[in-house]
């Protein structure tokens, strides 16, 4: 008989005491009347045989699709900044007022992350440390991923490498945003939801009144 190895809980929001602190300009409202006014992004964690895999992802409070992700075997500001430039090329557009929530990690504080924001148009928006009820959007899509991948009933074994969670997350990504049912979302999934949203506004456009 063989002994199970625990695996230790990691931090993933760590402080940075000395770097000031963008203000929340959510306040728990994680709504939005279109695409790019809110994303909201958090950190979380599997652990796997070869060490831990961090994984960032951004999520787009209208429809609740995932924007940009990155898993990395490190959680330093570089894998976040990577997660936001995948936000930036998938929508394409003009960021101007948007806001990107997240909590106080150290990653979310930097100063590279609020300069890079600045150029793509965003501001940050920082919840409180130690207040899930902050994040609570991001934390509800982490949640997901855990049950519905991570730990989910078709998974067998432990994770073997960092590689082998970064492909799976792919396929789950793609499911979630085109496949996985919302009640939010009057049970359709994101892509459809934004699918509906632009044909509206371009019915709009083409709807001209002639005098």
């Amino acid at each position: 008989m063989e002994g199970v190895r625990r695996t230790k809980k990691v931090r993933t929001t760590r402080p940075d005491p000395a770097t000031a602190r963008h203000p929340d300009l959510v306040d728990r409202r994680f709504e939005a009347e279109a695409p790019n006014q809110l994303w909201v992004t958090d950190l979380t964690y599997v652990p796997t045989w070869a060490g831990v895999a961090y994984v960032c992802f951004i999520v787009d409070a209208f429809s609740r699709a995932i924007v940009g992700w990155r898993v990395a075997g490190h959680m330093r500001t570089s894998m976040v900044l990577d997660a936001i430039e995948m936000a930036r090329w998938s929508r394409g557009t003009t960021l101007e007022g948007l806001r990107c929530h997240s909590d106080a990690g150290s990653q979310f504080t930097s100063v590279r992350y609020g300069e890079r924001l600045a150029e793509i148009g965003a501001v940050p928006s920082i919840g409180s440390v130690g207040d899930s009820y902050d994040n609570a959007l991001a934390e509800t899509v982490n949640g997901y991923y855990k049950a519905e991948l991570i730990r989910g009933p078709s998974r067998q074994q432990p994770w073997k490498t960092v590689e082998d969670v970064e492909l799976a997350t792919l396929g789950w990504v793609h499911w979630h945003n085109t496949r996985r049912l919302h009640g939010y979302l009057d049970d359709r999934p994101p892509a459809e939801y934004e699918q509906t949203f632009y044909a509206a506004q371009r019915d709009d456009l083409e709807t001209v009144e002639i005098p």
